[in-house]
């Protein structure tokens, strides 16, 4: 990220080195960070984003909280984590781009979202694990969030199964449990694409739990890092590319500054 002082503020951003004008929730992050400040200033945001975009995987919400964090530095806001944190949530919601993605990575650790709302509003309780699961996923391509949160029927499925499976998580909180439930609750939405259902079907049949992320046409499971291999050889099969197959270990330390 660039920041300079300048005559007219101004915001661009980045995405792998393109620049784009679709960044809404960006801009809007550094907008709001614009207005905390007297001066006015030139802002480059630079996005670095090693995962598919738009495929349920927190994309849009990593990058409005880091951000965030990152102006709130730049700027010498000198605002709290947290604050920083939920000024990004905030974004997000009113963008339509995701509820609860940022309360998630802010804190980090494998979390149940108890009480919705933005960091320090909300509440989360952790689900014991270690560094011996992976994360591991099969992206075949968008899903508009946007366009899935406005739908009445995703909206009626959402509300009437996910309070109760996540009052049955809570009653065991548990990574084999939060895997069953996600997949009823994916079932219940009625999203499950062709392409996913083949990949789930199959994975199945060899004692893997998988499910489909919120929201994108993806597979995911958390698995063993010792039977992560097993599992990927089940998503070449389906994979358009390489490329499509995502693997990523859990941090427990949430969103930071990195020195």
């Amino acid at each position: 990220m660039q920041v300079r002082e300048s005559v007219k503020s101004s915001v661009q951003v980045k995405i792998n080195g393109d620049l784009t004008e679709s960044a809404e929730v960006s801009k809007r992050v550094a907008d709001i960070f614009l207005s905390l400040v007297k001066a006015n200033y030139q802002i480059l945001v630079e996005h670095d984003v090693e995962v598919p975009i738009g495929c349920g995987l927190g994309s849009s919400g990593a990058g409005a909280l880091s951000l965030a964090l990152a102006l709130n530095e730049a700027l010498g806001l000198k605002l709290s984590g947290i604050e920083a944190a939920q000024v990004a949530h905030v974004t997000e919601v009113k963008s339509g781009t995701g509820l609860g993605t940022v309360i998630a990575e802010t804190f980090g650790g494998m979390e149940i979202r108890v009480k919705p709302g933005a960091p320090g509003v909300g509440e989360i309780k952790q689900i014991e694990t270690d560094d011996n699961w992976a994360v591991a996923c099969l992206c075949f391509g968008p899903i508009s969030t946007k366009n899935a949160l406005t739908d009445p029927e995703t909206r009626r499925a959402i509300n009437k199964f996910g309070g109760n499976l996540l009052d049955a998580l809570m009653k065991k909180p548990q990574i084999n449990s939060f895997m069953q439930f996600s997949r009823r609750f994916a079932e219940s939405t009625g999203l499950i694409s062709e392409k996913v259902r083949k990949v789930l079907i199959e994975a199945d049949s060899h004692d893997f739990i998988c499910s489909m992320a919120m929201f994108g046409d993806t597979v995911f499971s958390l698995t063993k890092k010792d039977e992560v291999e097993e599992l990927f050889r089940i998503f070449r099969k389906h994979a358009q590319s390489p490329q499509d197959i995502v693997s990523a270990e859990i941090d427990f330390s949430g969103a930071r500054i990195l020195s």
